[in-house]
């Protein structure tokens, strides 16, 4: 009687185990000391794409890339000795012939006298993870680039603010509000992990400070900037954001701010991305003299050189009573985030 319940304790235990291994998530295989698959559970039969009949019996190297044979002899070497492997990442090949990265652990097999006769190895997919790491370090370094970037941008806007500021409470205040418009830029960055953001969410954000969106238009077609275009062109919404909202559109009851853009076709077939800010307001008689040095500071510089430079193109800035225009024109490769840019796009109003 003890010997048949102590049979059947152990029946139990081996089916427990069997169970254990057939439904867990990770691969687990069975080899033996010649490298020959023994054991093979459905979480195996997932990541590589045999069949349990298709596995077993076959050579453990037909999951190995050809140049990673050596892994093979080194961890059959280390299981003679009763040794293990804790965790190793590596790369494992599918039926298909692609690869998975994952990370094995090896142990000895020993059968009841104690003598090893193979060896357990547990295989987990960490693709997801290894994308993430890549992922991460990409973050960092383009982090890194826009931080150094948005330094030397910052200090150009001290320099010429300075110069044109009367005193300094005039001087901070308009520091203030820059830099408040670069963090604006920089959060949208930030949502999207840096993938970029959208032409009309952009503008949406920068102008928000303003007010009056209700005589503001957008049309175009939808686009996703790249993070040097989202920079620069936010910068260029926020000068002519602050220039209306003194002297413009934004200012009286009758004014309004056209803004489209469209994806055209240049002399040599090359995409151009094509730009206009068109405001038109009630002309004010004081408006040229008064406020000329004011409105060809620090923000004419980002229209006319610092925003077309920086995105190979060029602009033209255009002043009239009552009216405002500023025009963009540059290559679309330099503006959109590849692929995504489309020519064809609904076109909204705000």
């Amino acid at each position: 009687m003890k010997s048949g319940g102590r049979a059947s304790q152990i029946s139990d235990a081996d089916a427990r185990l069997a169970a254990i291994v057939d439904s867990s998530f990770d691969a687990i295989i069975g080899k033996d000391l010649n490298s020959v698959i023994t054991d093979w559970n459905h979480a195996a039969e997932r990541m590589f794409g045999y069949s349990a009949e298709e596995a077993i019996g076959q050579s453990i190297l037909m999951l190995i890339p050809e140049h990673l044979h050596d892994e093979e002899s080194d961890i059959i070497g280390r299981i003679r000795r009763g040794e293990g492997v804790a965790s190793l990442d590596t790369t494992r090949k599918r039926k298909d012939g692609s690869l998975v990265a994952v990370s094995v652990t090896v142990s000895p097999i020993r059968n009841a006298t104690g003598k090893i006769v193979g060896a357990s190895t547990i295989a987990r997919d960490i693709t997801a993870a290894k994308e993430s790491e890549r992922r991460i370090r990409f973050l960092m370094r383009e982090v890194n680039h826009r931080v150094k970037n948005q330094f030397a941008v910052i200090l150009s806007m001290v320099r010429e603010t300075n110069k044109r500021s009367a005193d300094p409470g005039e001087f901070e205040e308009m520091i203030r509000a820059r830099i408040m418009a670069l963090s604006r830029s920089h959060d949208l960055l930030v949502t999207s992990e840096w993938a970029g953001a959208s032409l009309f969410d952009l503008i949406q954000e920068h102008l928000k400070p303003f007010g009056h969106e209700e005589r503001i238009s957008l049309s175009g077609p939808l686009l996703m900037l790249q993070s040097n275009a989202v920079q620069n062109l936010g910068m260029a919404f926020h000068e002519l954001g602050t220039n209306s909202s003194k002297y413009g559109a934004l200012v009286g009851d009758a004014g309004h701010v056209d803004i489209t853009w469209t994806v055209e076709t240049g002399p040599q077939a090359q995409r151009q991305f094509h730009l206009v800010w068109q405001e038109t307001s009630a002309a004010r008689g004081d408006e040229g003299e008064a406020n000329g040095s004011a409105r060809k500071g620090f923000g004419t510089v980002v229209l006319k050189r610092v925003a077309p430079q920086s995105l190979r193109g060029a602009s033209s800035l255009e002043r009239s009573p009552g009216e405002l225009k500023w025009s963009l024109t540059a290559p679309l490769k330099a503006i959109v985030v590849p692929q995504l840019g489309a020519e064809n796009g609904s076109d909204f109003d705000d």
